[in-house]
């Protein structure tokens, strides 16, 4: 996501806020780890949930791909004998994107099980670098990056720049409590309704445009709450202080699978109406490598590792049918 201006999103977790609101829920008696103790094995999954949980320990046991010959020969020459793929990451993420293991130090993620996917498939090794946000785009004017695969949204700004091979819906999402029995498909479901959402992000933009329709057709205007912490939001939806919280659906689809006490109950563009956001691996203009990744997506697509990849995350919702290269961005800011 990370928009432009007024249109950025902004995560409500990082590795450690994450760890503090996982803890707060265990203690309430919501979260239970699993596994075998060893740090190593470490699972996150809701109190009494079936299944093995989300793992987030540095040994990911990812799903792996065999080289497709016919793909791997789209790959520019220097960088098919080299036999690598440098693949820049997000540091300070959000689970489920690019975030830190137990480890506190081995990159996990969809972002990274993604990529692993396209680097399978054009037979190199992904080498994962990670860094801060703006220095993705740094690596990859520099030629240091092959690639980025880290939430980024096309943009037709971003588009003079570089080229994009597409894999997810940039999507945003209402969480409210698990049996709440309502489902959000557009204003209408929101008037009169108390919502958080987290200040200056472009889903308090859609909220806010929400509610001013809502007055406009004479319906109740949203009730907006805000809150520091992503703990403070989750209590205040287990104690019924607001009906949903809007944001990041990846974050969102996290909270619901490791603690198993709230739902998505409507889902929204992050390019807001009219215009499906999507997010991309991230190429410099001109490189050579955008055609490769949308083959090896589009394999992986047709295969269904890349379905497993999603569910295993909790991000099925956000699955596209095939990779685009360069589609429609998000407009313009305009100057």
């Amino acid at each position: 996501m990370s928009l432009p201006s007024s249109f950025r999103s902004t995560y409500v977790f990082s590795r450690r806020t994450l760890a503090a609101a996982l803890a707060t829920l265990a203690a309430a008696g919501l979260l239970t780890a699993c596994g075998t103790g060893d740090a190593a094995t470490d699972e996150v999954a809701p109190k009494g949930g079936k299944g093995t949980g989300i793992n987030l320990g540095p040994d990911q046991h990812r799903i792996r791909e065999q080289k497709v010959d016919a793909i791997a020969a789209e790959l520019p020459a220097g960088v098919r004998d080299r036999g690598t793929l440098s693949v820049g990451v997000a540091t300070g993420s959000v689970p489920p994107l690019s975030f830190y293991a137990t480890d506190d130090k081995t990159p996990i993620g969809v972002e990274l099980d993604i990529a692993t996917l396209v680097a399978d498939t054009l037979g190199v090794k992904p080498q994962f670098q990670p860094v801060s946000w703006e220095n993705l785009f740094v690596g990859l004017d520099s030629g240091k990056f092959d690639g980025v695969f880290s939430n980024v949204t096309v943009t037709e700004e971003r588009k003079d720049k570089y080229d994009f091979a597409t894999y997810r819906k940039d999507q945003l999402a209402f969480e409210a409590k698990k049996g709440s029995g309502w489902k959000v498909g557009g204003p209408q479901d929101v008037a009169g309704r108390t919502v958080a959402v987290s200040s200056g992000t472009n889903q308090e933009k859609i909220l806010l445009d929400w509610s001013e329709q809502n007055v406009k057709a004479g319906r109740k205007p949203v009730s907006i709450k805000y809150f520091q912490t992503a703990t403070d939001y989750y209590l205040a939806l287990q104690s019924g202080r607001i009906d949903a919280y809007l944001g990041p659906n990846p974050s969102a689809a996290y909270h619901v699978a490791s603690a198993g006490q709230t739902e998505i109950v409507g889902t929204y563009s992050g390019g807001g109406a009219g215009l499906q956001g999507e997010i991309a691996a991230t190429t410099k203009k001109g490189s050579g490598l955008v055609a490769a990744y949308a083959a090896a997506l589009d394999h992986v697509i047709q295969d269904g590792s890349y379905a497993k990849v999603l569910a295993r995350w909790g991000l099925s919702a956000e699955a596209v049918p095939r990779s685009e290269i360069n589609p429609r961005g998000l407009p313009r800011v305009a100057k």
